[in-house]
């Protein structure tokens, strides 16, 4: 393929009855009808139509006047294939799943295809929408909830802006954590804000020089946990952002170790039930030590 049409956009408007999208676009670019499908199904593709912008996959479906196509084409987008997400419970309104490394929370206007919510979309039985309600980092694993409702969207949203829930993280840190008081209350500012953790030593390993470490966040902060970890000297084992370059040398294979944060356990007042909920990761999925030899 002709190196030009690697990356580029395209938007068109519709000023003709009775076009689709296939064959609105095939007018534009040389991208065969196997390239546009799959490109529009991985989310490519996206449909203005009154005051309205979403992603549109429908490449059938016939297109009204004044409808405005977007087509946004990055081959080495869409040529990114996501890990494998597992579900972990289906609440029929929503659903606890959990997220592998790489795998993002939403996508971008390039693509959906390497994101929980669309992995949640195509993997439930029966299929449903999704909506999501809080955030992993892309290097983090662990425990995301979507929700399947706009009201259970709205409900659950809620609940994650107010911290009305509590959520436990594993994670690997560079050091003995068990030399630090227990449980270790870290507080300072993440980015200009007020932010608490907790971390509380779990396992040792002499050999690595590494800790498992449980921690609680009281505040909601970016990168929160993997700031407080470096703050104290003790970065997370994999942050290649905040990790201080000196203190990550387990052995001269760690630029292949993933980021050793997972969200391990949700537990909340269901706020569509009133029920108790408590969601734990299984055990062969949680941060191991025995990853670092």
């Amino acid at each position: 393929m002709n190196s030009a049409l690697k990356k580029f956009e395209l938007h068109l408007d519709i000023t003709t009855d009775n076009n689709t999208a296939i064959s609105t676009l095939n007018q534009h670019c040389s991208l065969s009808n196997n390239q546009l499908k799959q490109a529009i199904n991985q989310g490519a593709l996206w449909l203005t139509r009154g005051k309205s912008t979403q992603r549109f996959r429908r490449v059938k479906k016939t297109l009204k006047l004044g409808d405005k196509l977007h087509f946004y084409y990055d081959e080495q987008v869409l040529s990114q294939q996501p890990n494998e997400a597992t579900l972990i419970a289906d609440c029929i309104d929503y659903s606890v799943w959990y997220k592998p490394y790489g795998m993002l929370s939403q996508g971008s206007k390039w693509s959906d295809h390497c994101t929980i919510a669309r992995w949640a979309q195509t993997h439930l039985i029966p299929e449903r929408a999704v909506f999501i309600v809080h955030r992993l980092d892309r290097a983090a694993t662990g425990l995301i909830l979507v929700a399947h409702t706009k009201k259970a969207a709205r409900a659950l949203s809620l609940m994650f802006e107010q911290h009305d829930l509590e959520k436990i993280y594993q994670i690997i840190l560079h050091g003995d954590h068990s030399l630090r008081p227990q449980p270790d209350k870290l507080i300072s500012d993440v980015d200009g804000k007020s932010a608490s953790s907790t971390f509380t030593h779990l396992e040792y390993d002499r050999e690595t020089n590494a800790s498992l470490v449980q921690a609680k966040i009281d505040s909601g902060r970016k990168h929160q946990i993997r700031i407080h970890a470096a703050s104290i000297n003790m970065p997370v084992v994999g942050d290649r952002l905040h990790g201080q370059k000196e203190n990550e040398a387990i052995d001269s294979n760690e630029i292949n170790v993933d980021l050793q944060l997972c969200a391990v356990s949700l537990s909340f007042i269901c706020p569509l039930s009133s029920e108790k909920r408590a969601f734990l990761l299984p055990e062969h999925l949680t941060p191991s030590l025995n990853t670092l030899k």
